[in-house]
């Protein structure tokens, strides 16, 4: 009678199969060579990384120093990413910075994958996105203060829950991924939450027509939060079975598998969870207000979107093209810079270097700690009140977060200069700034922090 030791004796990894496999070679006597004939059949066949980078299209130019450094750790991880054996083509915005570890997808980076999701590649904060809603002819500063009673920002959810409907729950107890108690907890607790580090709220009026907009950027929080990490799990577990010299953070699921159609669904439903989220904020400052919307639109970026069996990563990148966005309103997409600049109001087509896709945003030239130890001789207060002039900017927690000041992000111009160079979304109208909401340092009143800084 053959064991298990038989097989592994033989060359065989232990796996699933090896139950089935050895009724089957007992119950037919299979030895020698009609035994390895059998047994070759489950195994799955080591699929290894490019050994040089897949070229990828570069929609950005460095102009200064710090953007030539930037630039060319983009560069460098990028191409350590194009050599992840799924991947067909890839691409990088003008918002582009390193994100992590090396060889892990930067913000502003789009890759398209055949028949594969990759966790990694729109990393934790799933869907993160923005809507905007226009609320007509009414005052900027009463829409931000209704809009302030409103909102939650910060660690966790909120005690006042909002409602989540039954067939959303229902979706989330269908699928093998979200089917968890502690997972519809967050579905529930953290509706109308908004998060922190660049999320905001924002309100400003059409450079058009003047009527007064209100835009929202978070992500699907805990509940993405959630999916990530099983994402990463299962993609890892694939990973050491067919591609294990590729970097474990661009570890994949295929879309072939049960586990792969099951993590695309999870995903539209994070989506849907998400869209709700941002929509619940909107509608409950309207109700405040006692005005109705004249128009709504959304689109998001950190996340995956299907055509076919090619798979869009898009890490940071606003999708132009209408065959990513099932929900589009007339083609237009938001594409927010910082709290002292517009956010841009953009329509584009398919091009053969923009896959599709625009920036998100401005992105960074430098990290958050390296921007905070470059302002160290001015204190919070007086970086604020020089780059906030003239604005209602607050922070939710009531502490200054200077890594989300406009002198954080890339120089706003440049990045609408490339854009229309690169042909990366035509510019229809411009919400001007009022002023916004921000989490800010929500930690400093945290006991860890307090225990730190005593």
């Amino acid at each position: 009678m053959l064991t298990g030791n038989d097989f592994i004796n033989l060359g065989y990894k232990p796996a699933k199969w090896f139950k089935e496999a050895l009724k089957y070679a007992n119950r037919n006597g299979l030895n020698g060579t009609a035994l390895t004939n059998y047994l070759d059949q489950f195994v799955v066949p080591i699929v290894e990384p490019f050994a040089a980078p897949l070229p990828f299209h570069q929609n950005i130019i460095a102009e200064t120093t710090d953007e030539t450094s930037n630039l060319d750790s983009v560069i460098a991880t990028m191409n350590a990413v194009m050599k992840t054996p799924t991947l067909l083509t890839g691409a990088i915005m003008p918002d582009a910075c390193p994100a992590g570890a090396y060889g892990q997808i930067p913000v502003g980076g789009v890759v398209v994958a055949h028949k594969a999701i990759h966790p990694a590649m729109h990393s934790a904060d799933i869907c993160c996105s923005v809507m905007m809603t226009n609320l007509g002819m009414i005052s900027p500063k009463k829409v931000l203060d209704a809009a302030h009673s409103v909102t939650h920002f910060g660690g966790g959810g909120r005690s006042q829950h909002f409602h989540l409907s039954d067939n959303l729950k229902k979706q989330m107890r269908d699928n093998s991924f979200l089917n968890n108690d502690a997972l519809l907890h967050l579905a529930v607790s953290h509706l109308g939450t908004q998060g922190d580090g660049n999320h905001f709220l924002f309100v400003g009026q059409s450079q058009q027509t003047g009527e007064t907009m209100m835009v929202t950027h978070h992500g699907s929080r805990g509940v993405g939060a959630w999916l990530y990490r099983r994402g990463m799990e299962i993609a890892e577990r694939f990973r050491k079975d067919i591609s294990p010299n590729t970097l474990n953070h661009n570890a994949w699921i295929p879309y072939d598998t049960p586990e792969g159609v099951a993590y695309w669904e999870a995903l539209q439903i994070v989506r849907a969870w998400t869209k709700l989220n941002h929509s619940l904020i909107h509608n409950t400052t309207l109700e405040r207000l006692s005005v109705s919307s004249f128009d709504r639109f959304w689109n998001e970026h950190n996340f995956v979107f299907k055509d076919n069996d090619h798979f869009y990563h898009a890490k940071g990148a606003t999708p132009l093209d209408d065959r990513f966005v099932p929900d589009s309103y007339e083609g237009l997409r938001l594409v927010p810079l910082n709290m002292a600049q517009p956010v841009l109001i953009v329509k584009g087509a398919t091009t053969a270097t923009n896959l599709g896709f625009a920036p998100h945003g401005a992105g960074r030239n430098l990290s958050r700690s390296q921007h905070r130890r470059n302002n160290e001789h001015r204190t919070n207060k007086q970086i604020f009140e020089h780059e906030t002039k003239g604005l209602d900017v607050r922070f939710y927690s009531n502490h200054i977060d200077i890594s989300e000041l406009p002198s954080a992000y890339k120089n706003a111009d440049t990045v609408q200069r490339q854009m229309q160079q690169f042909g990366l979304g035509e510019i229809v109208d411009r919400i001007l700034p009022y002023g916004c909401i921000m989490a800010g340092d929500w930690e400093h009143d945290m006991p860890w922090a307090k225990k730190r800084r005593k």
